[in-house]
């Protein structure tokens, strides 16, 4: 069972890379289909094997012998691995499934973010109605509206003012897209969870610029996306209550 989670969240990874291509530039995810952007061949089911494409063909396109970028199999393999441990805390739950979709947008929300400094507002939408669906199902297989209500209602609040304070006392240093998400991913893991994937997300983030500054990856006057750090804290806060 384990192989086929991770098959399918290859397969779907494969979909996230089209996704972080094409949402920044307001394209369409659907249409065209899967094809070369350097010579536009339209691609075959054969070539878009999840990872085994990628190494069968030694990191070029089959028809104009480009090379491609290793973000296609790492991103597969990636989302696969995550299914997989989501499906290892969760079996077949809806839990799992709204967790598993979580990640794959918040995969998509780091590369975006990584390459552009931008979040768009299309992926934190995902993000609060996987959020809303996944309260509404603690709701209804508890039996209890308010304790989980205030849960994510807490987690949001704490986690997007603290993000809005900083925000407005660095007029600006912190992006708005960051306040929305971490403010909707407060509200799905809830309070306790929110302080923790806060105190990670500052961490992570000033480890690894002193690594990017002290190894002149970066510059000082380089700008510093603050999502992805935010996101490796969301996997690093599920990681923690699985062991």
């Amino acid at each position: 069972m384990y192989v086929l989670v991770f098959i399918l969240g290859a397969v779907i990874g494969s979909f996230l890379n089209v996704c972080s291509m094409r949402i920044p530039e307001d394209r369409s995810i659907i249409h065209p289909p899967s094809h070369c952007d350097s010579c536009q061949t339209r691609l075959k089911w054969f070539d878009l094997i999840p990872i085994l494409s990628y190494i069968f063909y030694r990191g070029k396109c089959r028809y104009c012998g480009v090379k491609l970028s290793i973000q296609y199999p790492l991103v597969e393999f990636l989302n696969g691995a995550l299914f997989v441990v989501f499906f290892y805390k969760f079996g077949l739950t809806l839990e799992f499934i709204i967790f598993s979709l979580v990640s794959s947008t918040l995969l998509v929300i780091a590369i975006i973010d990584f390459n552009t400094q931008l979040i768009p507002d299309i992926l934190i939408i995902v993000l609060v109605i996987l959020t809303i669906i996944y309260r509404i199902a603690l709701i209804v297989a508890g039996g209890i509206i308010l304790p989980v209500v205030k849960d994510g209602f807490f987690g949001l609040l704490l986690g997007g003012g603290v993000f809005f304070l900083i925000y407005f006392l660095s007029r600006g240093g912190m992006g708005e897209g960051d306040i929305l998400l971490i403010a909707a991913l407060g509200l799905l893991v809830g309070l306790k969870n929110t302080l923790l994937l806060m105190f990670m997300s500052f961490v992570t983030g000033a480890a690894i610029s002193v690594f990017l500054l002290a190894f002149k990856i970066k510059s000082r006057k380089d700008a510093i996306p603050f999502g992805p750090f935010i996101v490796l804290s969301f996997y690093i806060t599920v990681f923690l209550e699985i062991i």
